[in-house]
């Protein structure tokens, strides 16, 4: 005996069997699993940005710092650590990228022909990071 879609749905309510069909919770399950791996990948590009974001400032910081340096004393600092002695700075900011204050890399100037006792001191500072930005770039390159 074949019984009706609509006489088994009374059916099941009435010995109270209602509820989801397997092929349903899979469904669902499926679909928060997909929102749940977008969520972390957005998750994920969200922090790399922040990070990229302080690292920007950071290099900012420094470089602003050098060049007030150089505007003040008429050369380059020797090394990060004399812009924080000479308060140019408060510390020596941690790489974001790298988690240390150690991987900073400095780009030294050309030597002064009219000071050459005084040494050529830092130019430029970079990232020491070989990882590669959201933009496609290197950190070591900013």
């Amino acid at each position: 005996m074949v019984i009706p879609h609509r006489a088994l749905s009374a059916r099941r309510r009435a010995l109270g069997t209602s509820g989801f069909t397997l092929i349903e919770l899979l469904i669902v399950i499926t679909l928060i699993m997909i929102l749940a791996g977008i969520a972390m990948v957005q998750y994920r590009n969200s922090v790399i940005a922040a990070e990229e974001a302080v690292l920007r400032t950071d290099l900012l910081r420094m470089r602003d710092a050098i060049d007030q340096y150089y505007a003040d004393k008429g050369r380059y600092p020797a090394s990060l650590d004399a812009l924080v002695s000479e308060r140019y700075m408060r510390e020596i900011p941690i790489d974001p990228t790298t988690r240390s204050r150690e991987t900073w890399v400095i780009t030294q100037a050309d030597p002064d022909p009219s000071a050459p006792a005084g040494g050529p001191g830092i130019y430029d500072v970079h990232s020491g990071s070989d990882k590669t930005a959201l933009n496609g770039t290197r950190y070591s390159s900013w």
